[in-house]
């Protein structure tokens, strides 16, 4: 597979595209990664990235797929970048991508787009063999907190 070869235009294109993706604001998906560590992230994903592939056995190699190699760069890449962070609440953009994040402004009842609150805090929590994140919100229009949780897939 050309895409484990660190020295083909393929393995190169795969990896450019993936953080051209992952760097930018894409539509309704926003970069969880924090400009400051982009570079070093790099550095460190496709070093981490080719040690796994160099790791594989040749019948490995074979057998896997477009699909699997973008799967596993794109864990790498998050899982290096979550140690790379300063604060917790970074850490959990990363971890938890498409979850509200601090100042994103939400709707206490968004069918009927009533009661209009900024997140201004949110942390992760575990109660027995469960994970939760649990939001903090401030409504806009009398400054009242109010918060809200959630289970987190496994």
């Amino acid at each position: 597979m050309k895409e484990l070869d660190p020295s083909t235009f393929e393995s190169s294109e795969l990896m450019e595209e993936t953080f051209r993706f992952w760097f930018a604001d894409n539509e309704h998906i926003r970069t969880p990664f924090p400009s400051y560590i982009r570079d070093e992230l790099k550095q460190r994903a496709i070093a981490k990235f080719y040690d796994w592939a160099n790791g594989l056995h040749d019948k490995a190699k074979d057998e896997v797929n477009d699909e699997l190699i973008g799967e596993k760069f794109e864990e790498i890449i998050f899982e290096t970048a979550s140690s790379m962070v300063l604060t917790e609440d970074e850490r959990l953009t990363i971890l938890y991508p498409f979850l509200p994040r601090m100042g994103d402004k939400i709707y206490e009842d968004a069918q009927n787009e009533v009661g209009l609150s900024e997140v201004v805090d949110r942390m992760m929590f575990k109660e027995k063999d469960h994970s939760y994140f649990k939001i903090k919100l401030k409504k806009e229009e009398d400054q009242q907190v109010w918060e809200t949780e959630f289970a987190l897939p496994v």
